[in-house]
């Protein structure tokens, strides 16, 4: 069997009713699951994306962009809503794919989710170390510019060059802080992500409400802004260009799914958490869209900070709401990180446990009960990325890490209908195989646009992941060893 083995679906919901010194705790309840959905998706993208994403790609039509995503998303949700609730335990795709496409392919998405939630967390950390050096500016503390800012930037040719800088003091700091909280408990660090995410979701609202009634609809017209002649910059292939750039946005509910052992009820649970913080979220990008280019000039968003900007172009009126719109975006950013460096240890955790990683992965600490050893060694690689290196480094690929991952676990499905249709499902993805079958395609369809420079480090990424694989996780395979 080797590379293709199938992990039995028997076997693993056994798993997800072991209960020992090695498992992790089940604390997290429906509530937790749809707020920490919610903390990891309400970031990056309605803080900084929405605005370049409309400034260069759509305009106005940013909103339809948004849909477009979130279409892709909800296709992919069903899917992960499907397999999380028959397959509770920590690993997301990793799991479904080792249950469905066999350890090879396992193994694939495992090595690809660390672009996405490990990458992540270092870039929205850069993100919220730039709200943070703004917010302090606006109350006259100045922090020094060489321990703010990146050592390495990228030319247009792809090459890093010196900036001059030491380190990004903050956004260190940030994914140190979050992964000794992580550490200590998935209690306390949910806890703290819904004080955060109410915190946030609080500013969002306000802006939708108080923005409302200072928009000009002049500034959506048009709509759809002609097609400058370039790929990708307005008209229809704009909308499409600007729902990959934005699909950053949306990558988090599949975080749901990595916290399936700490869940108290998951059968049911996770479903609600997957898809209730999907539709939460969706409906508010494309609220604040529709406020943020109504207030401001779409071509004027493309800044760090684009909410702010369409804040102050209400004038005095809404001057008291720009601050509230930085200490939002500075909670909002961090409740991403901490989802990030969260869910990155429990894809560890998984392939450890199946050994195809290290054992440390799979440590548990007997008091907290939480993957320590891989928590500090994401916490420590992200710290890392985030204080030597720019946020638009590696942002692409988390996109396209992203989108294989969706494809996978849609394929997945399909497998598995195939091959165990009588298999106990709390919850059914509905129109099999349409529902796949449409996740598959336009999730493909998002990547191809992605670029070939993209495609290209994907290709460098996978290369060093599949030495790793043969090199070590072949051999030590729990599964293979078994046969």
């Amino acid at each position: 069997m080797g590379i293709w083995s199938r992990k039995p679906l028997s076997r693993l919901q056994n798993e997800a009713s072991e209960d020992g010194e090695h498992s992790l705790r089940r604390s997290l309840t429906a509530s937790n699951l749809v707020l920490l959905g919610i903390g990891a998706i309400i970031g990056a993208g309605i803080f900084v994306l929405t605005g370049t994403a409309a400034a260069e790609h759509a305009g106005p039509a940013i909103v339809i962009s948004f849909v477009l995503a979130g279409f892709c998303c909800l296709f992919a949700g069903l899917c992960y809503a499907e397999f999380a609730a028959m397959i509770p335990i920590a690993g997301s795709a990793y799991t479904y794919g080792y249950a469905t496409l066999g350890e090879l392919f396992a193994w694939i998405i495992g090595w690809d989710l660390i672009l996405e939630y490990l990458v992540s967390a270092s870039a929205v950390a850069v993100g919220w170390s730039g709200y943070v050096v703004a917010f302090l500016h606006r109350i006259g503390i100045d922090l020094p510019a060489n321990l703010t800012n990146a050592p390495y930037v990228v030319e247009g040719t792809g090459s890093l060059v010196a900036t001059g800088a030491i380190l990004n003091l903050p956004a260190v700091l940030l994914c140190v802080l979050l992964t000794v909280l992580l550490v200590i408990g998935i209690r306390e660090s949910a806890a703290v992500n819904n004080m955060i995410v109410y915190a946030k979701l609080l500013v969002v609202v306000l802006v939708i409400c108080f923005g409302a009634s200072y928009i000009d609809t002049a500034n959506w017209s048009p709509f759809i802004p002609e097609p400058t002649g370039k790929p990708g910059e307005f008209g229809w292939g704009g909308i499409t260009a600007g729902a990959g750039v934005i699909f950053f946005a949306y990558i988090g509910f599949d975080a749901v799914s990595t916290a399936a052992q700490e869940a108290k009820n998951p059968q049911r649970d996770l479903p609600i958490g997957i898809l209730g913080s999907l539709a939460v979220c969706t409906v508010l990008y494309i609220l604040m869209a529709l406020v943020m280019t109504g207030i401001a000039p779409y071509s004027e968003l493309n800044v760090p900070h684009p909410v702010d900007v369409a804040v102050s172009k209400a004038g005095p009126a809404l001057s008291w709401l720009a601050m509230i719109v930085d200490i939002g975006a500075i909670a909002g950013l961090a409740s991403v990180v901490l989802v990030m460096i969260m869910a990155q240890p429990r894809i560890f955790y998984a392939m450890a446990r199946d050994g195809l990683m290290p054992p440390a992965f799979a440590k548990v600490h007997p008091r907290f009960k939480t993957p320590y050893v891989a928590t500090i060694i994401t916490g420590v690689v992200a710290a890392v990325l985030a204080g030597l290196f720019p946020i638009d480094i590696l942002g692409h690929l988390v996109s396209i890490g992203t989108l294989f991952a969706f494809i996978i676990v849609c394929a997945g499905v399909l497998v598995l209908r195939k091959s165990d249709p009588d298999a106990p499902r709390s919850f059914r993805t509905p129109w099999v195989p349409w529902i796949p079958l449409l996740g598959i395609l336009s999730c493909g369809y998002l990547m191809w646009g992605l670029g070939a420079e993209t495609w290209m480090r994907l290709v460098i990424w996978m290369a060093l992941g599949f030495a790793i694989y043969f090199l070590y996780g072949k051999s030590h395979s729990r599964l293979s060893a078994e046969k």
